[in-house]
C-alpha cells in the first residue's frame, strides 16, 4: 500500500506541471501558438461579424420585444 505522504503530488498538479515546463522549454513551437491563436481569434471574429449578425438587435427596440419574438418562434415552431 501507499503511505499517504510519499512525496508525489495530486496528479492535476503533477500534469499541469507536465505543461508548464513542457511550455518553457519550447522554442519555434512558442511562435506557432501565438500563430494558432491570432489565427484562430480572426476566425471567430469574422464569424461574428459575417455569419451571426445582430438580427434581434436590429429589429426589435426593447429586451421584452426580442424576448417576445423569441417565445412566440419558439412556440409557432412547436406547435407546427
Amino acid at each position: 500500500m501507499k503511505a499517504e505522504n510519499s512525496g508525489k503530488a495530486a496528479w492535476p498538479v503533477r500534469v499541469w506541471r507536465f505543461y508548464v515546463e513542457g511550455f518553457k522549454s519550447m522554442t519555434i513551437g512558442k511562435s506557432l501558438w501565438v500563430i494558432i491563436l491570432l489565427k484562430l481569434a480572426i476566425l471567430f471574429l469574422v464569424f461574428r461579424l459575417f455569419f451571426f449578425p445582430d438580427v434581434l438587435g436590429s429589429t426589435y427596440n426593447s429586451d421584452e420585444e426580442r424576448a417576445q419574438a423569441v417565445r412566440s418562434a419558439l412556440t409557432e415552431r412547436t406547435a407546427e
